[in-house]
């Protein structure tokens, strides 16, 4: 009972410090209760029409082949003929419904909106759609709904195609021909239908066409591939189309304005998330009603080294932010700019008076402008006075003096003045808006980081005061203890009421009770469990502190290294190379040379992983086929020692029959691997043979292992093949060779450990059950427990590292998963792609349990070391985190505390997984042979 109390204190800690990060980082920006600023003449154009390329980088785009021609031939000539052109700069994360947002509503949505798949409103928001007059719109159903539900009335019209028609396997291009048609249909029903054709032909009119085909090829095959780039060009074809529909339509009356865009671009291996600038930097061409046409110059004011292929050099490049379009949109139509945009005006694209401009310019900042107002005054009300402290940049008269040289500047025509004030203006409330949105985030952080600290003090104490023998003389010291208890529980009483009082009059959300009230209970109960100092001589006198000093020098540049090689995977491989000299320090390598040398080899293979490049940039399915029948090769080895030790240890024979069906079932899954995807290749779909076998094989997989006797070799033997199966399912290429090594390692790791602390012979390992009973057994600590929860954080940081797995937020390839699905699904390719990363951590965990057996060490004695590991990179990571320099940087900042932080989380719930795995067995009866 007090174990299971621990965990849930310690998931619940665990979970408080992850949520910190978002409350710290990523809580919503938007504030209500604005007054809408449009610019007060009249509009430049009647209509706009949105064409957002979703997946579409802007080196695809705007590159010409060798002779010159483009692959856009349509968009191309509008860039040199009639409109403007650039690139625009996305944030991360590069995902479809935060470009969309950042697009029509103009601000950077916080990424908790991930939670719900970027497919709900999370909060409520204002966009360029909703101050039209009506919008149409047609595309995909992930992302038309949103619009339309945060809408208000009944003015946002979407058309969807069904999610089924998402096939990663299927001609992708249909998917933009949907579009074309559907827009093609409802103009010309416009033409029968006097009621729609009213409605069209008013002012403030949007037409939104959402073409999904090029993302959908750029994750099935890659952008350098001819799919990728043919898609491109029959978007280019269709765009064409509905341009001379509409100009007809609308007899060419001048009035339509065009704006062409992408969401968000894609790496190389087909995936985008992160901040790499094949994902941030998206193609702009803009056209029509009050727009700038090209304007040519001698020098191109941005000198890079991608865009000279492009021969636009010739052509004013005119890049801004993805948030600057929404104002944009907003201006040509004349309509309020969203409630909560944050783009500035890019003054650049209009072809307008200079009256006008500078009118738009002065509206843009105004709109801004109210925002930081109504932040400082919801932060001013909240906030206790004597703590409060104003943004000083924007003080009350510093805001009312630029306004009043704005209005006069504009008096006297002085245009330019107008603009160089608005620009002033939105630079100084944005930043405005960052200091009260950011205001409590030093109080959080503290909070924070003091109660994990006390937590981890806490754990240390929990590991320590078991180890020391409390001799009878210390029952008086033991009363004054109490009663120091109870003075110390009177001080966190004081303590939980003074700062629920402050709390309460700031009228404190929830989440800060929790953040402030951690560090009270943590360190009351890490300073009523502190050790005595006749228990750190006792402890002195085991641990002798002066032969540790080396060892906890090496353990805190181990940890270092674990913590680098987030930032460089190859690190990893460093650390494997020390790991395998390990046997050759003691007198292992004496006493065991063949386990030694199995240890040692694993290790070295192993260290190749991490310096092959990460995995889904390249499918190699025969590396997958190769994979399988090594396995089985090896299994078989292994099944032979089983079937000796069983007949010279007298103990029962293992399941021939069982291990036989689990091994048939690797070389199923490596054949379903093969047919998959040469039939994708062939352009014939997922066979629905394979899809059944594939979710067969998975179910298989988690029940199979239970059906095997919980002796120690024979149940991990079970483990070990029923996940290869399922792992061959998910892979593509040299992760199924790296979870065939790294299982390997991990078998040698245990029986390495178990010539550690009490030596044993091979043939006793084999013997040993998971359910031996050594309870009366446990012994106390000692140092090379600390070295085996190292390993065991190590390994686990390999599983997640090894192959790159998820190195970033940018690592989702849907092939891994097309055994199972290849319809668009995002929910459930993400559980298969989480249940493939787990399956490493599995292993590591069942071997773990392993250990933990054979050396006759208290579960909770060593998972408090492991935890301790784990809470230490944590708080390293939690300090790393930062908000500011490239969005890549604070991209991998932030996705490495979050990967840490659900490490810890997740080795609270695997130990549950792995007890299951190790020792529940189905009551079913023999059912296997004696002989294969």
């Amino acid at each position: 009972m007090k174990l299971l109390c621990f965990l849930v204190a310690a998931l619940a800690v665990n979970l408080l410090l992850f949520a910190s990060i978002f409350e710290i980082y990523f809580t919503s920006p938007l504030v209500h209760g604005m007054t809408p600023h449009t610019p007060p003449l009249p509009a430049p154009a009647r209509r706009l029409v949105l064409f957002v390329a979703d997946g579409l980088r802007a080196d695809a785009f705007f590159q010409v082949d060798a002779r010159g021609s483009s692959r856009t031939p349509f968009l191309r000539d509008v860039i040199e003929r009639r409109g403007s052109w650039g690139i625009s700069h996305t944030r991360v994360p590069t995902e479809s419904r935060p470009g969309h947002v950042a697009l029509i509503a103009g601000f950077y949505e916080d990424v908790a909106a991930v939670a719900k798949g970027w497919q709900e409103n999370p909060v409520e928001f204002d966009s360029v759609f909703n101050e039209s007059r009506y919008t149409w719109s047609w595309g995909s159903p992930d992302i038309l709904p949103m619009f339309a539900k945060g809408a208000t009335g009944d003015h946002v019209y979407t058309f969807t195609y069904t999610a089924q028609k998402q096939d990663f396997a299927a001609d992708s291009s249909k998917l933009d021909t949907w579009v074309f048609d559907n827009v093609k249909d409802f103009l010309q029903e416009a033409r029968r239908d006097s009621h729609l054709g009213s409605k069209l032909a008013n002012d403030r009119v949007m037409l939104f066409l959402h073409l999904l085909g090029i993302d959908i090829s750029g994750h099935a095959h890659r952008p350098a591939s001819q799919q990728y780039l043919q898609n491109i060009g029959a978007v280019d074809e269709g765009v064409a189309e509905i341009v001379a529909a509409i100009e007809e339509y609308f007899e060419n009356d001048g009035k339509t304005a065009y704006l062409f865009t992408s969401d968000h671009g894609m790496t190389d291996w087909g995936s985008h998330g992160a901040g790499h600038s094949s994902e941030t930097m998206t193609p702009v061409v803009c056209w029509g009603g009050g727009v700038n046409g090209p304007e040519h110059i001698s020098v191109q004011t941005y000198t890079d080294s991608f865009s000279e292929e492009w021969k636009l050099n010739h052509l004013k490049r005119k890049d801004v932010n993805q948030a600057d379009l929404a104002p944009l949109m907003a201006t040509l139509l004349g309509i309020p700019f969203p409630m909560n945009s944050v783009g500035l005006l890019p003054l650049s694209y209009l072809n307008t008076s200079l009256a006008f401009r500078a009118e738009a310019a002065l509206a843009n900042a105004l709109a801004i402008v109210e925002q930081f107002q109504v932040k400082r005054d919801i932060k001013r009300e909240t906030a206790l006075p004597f703590f409060y402290t104003p943004y000083q940049p924007l003080h009350d008269g510093k805001l009312l003096q630029l306004i009043v040289a704005a209005k006069k500047s504009f008096e006297k025509s002085r245009y330019d003045d107008v603009v160089r004030i608005s620009e002033e203006l939105v630079k100084l409330s944005l930043g405005g808006l960052r200091y009260y949105h950011t205001y409590d985030r030093a109080f959080i952080g503290t909070s924070v980081v003091f109660g994990f600290v006390g937590w981890m003090v806490y754990i240390a104490t929990l590991i320590l005061r078991p180890n020391v023998h409390q001799p009878s003389w210390l029952k008086t010291r033991l009363r004054l203890t109490a009663v120091n208890s109870v003075s110390l529980a009177g001080m966190s009483v004081a303590a939980t009421l003074v700062v629920s009082t402050l709390l309460a009059l700031k009228s404190s959300p929830f989440s800060h009770y929790a953040y402030c009230f951690l560090p009270i209970a943590s360190w009351a109960a890490a300073v009523r469990r502190l050790p005595e100092r006749h228990e750190l001589l006792e402890l002195g006198k085991r641990f002798r502190w002066r032969s540790i000093a080396a060892p906890t020098v090496l353990l805190f540049l181990g940890i270092e290294l674990l913590v680098l090689s987030f930032f460089h995977r190859e690190t990893l491989s460093a650390g494997l190379l020390a790991l395998a000299a390990w046997p050759y320090t003691s007198q292992i390598c004496y006493n065991q040379k063949i386990i030694s040398l199995t240890w040692s080899a694993s290790c070295l293979f192993l260290s190749i992983f991490p310096l092959l490049p990460t995995v889904g940039r390249v499918a190699n399915i025969s590396l997958v086929v190769l994979a399988a029948g090594l396995t089985l090769l090896l299994s078989s080895c292994a099944l032979k020692v089983l079937q000796r030790s069983s007949t010279s240890l007298y103990l029962p024979p293992p399941p021939y029959a069982l291990y036989a069906a689990q091994m048939c079932l690797v070389a199923v899954s490596a054949c379903i691997v093969y047919n998959t995807h040469l039939s994708l290749e062939r352009r014939e779909g997922l066979p629905l043979l394979n899809q059944l076998l594939s979710w067969t094989l998975l179910g298989f997989s988690l029940l199979l292992p239970l059906l095997s006797p919980t002796l120690l070799c024979q149940r991990l033997f079970s483990i070990c093949l029923s996940l290869t199966s399922a792992y061959l399912l998910l892979t593509t290429s040299h992760e199924a060779l790296f979870l065939l090594v790294f299982t390997c390692v991990l078998l040698a790791w245990i029986f390495m450990e178990s010539q550690v602390q009490r030596p044993m012979p091979s043939e006793q390992v084999l013997a040993v059950d998971f359910h031996r009973n050594s309870a009366t057994l446990e012994r106390n600590l000692s140092p090379d427990d600390v070295r085996r929860a190292y390993i065991f954080v190590y390994f686990i940081v390999t599983a997640f590292f090894g192959t790159g797995n998820i190195a970033s937020i940018n690592s989702f390839d849907p092939s891994s998963v097309y055994c199972f699905v290849t319809v668009f699904s995002p929910f459930v390719m993400g559980a298969l792609m989480m249940w493939k990363i787990l399956i490493p951590f599995v292993l590591v965990m069942c071997a773990f349990e392993a250990i933990r057996t054979l050396t006759l060490l208290s579960c909770k004695s060593l998972f408090l070391i492991v935890l301790l590991h784990t809470d230490f990179m944590a708080i390293h990571f939690f300090f790393m985190v930062q908000d500011h320099g490239s969005w890549l940087d604070i991209g991998v900042s932030i996705s490495h505390f979050v990967i840490i932080m659900s490490t810890t989380i997740f080795l609270l719930l695997l130990s549950a997984v792995a007890h299951v795995f190790t020792k529940t067995v189905f009551p079913l009866p023999r059912w296997h042979d004696k002989h294969l």
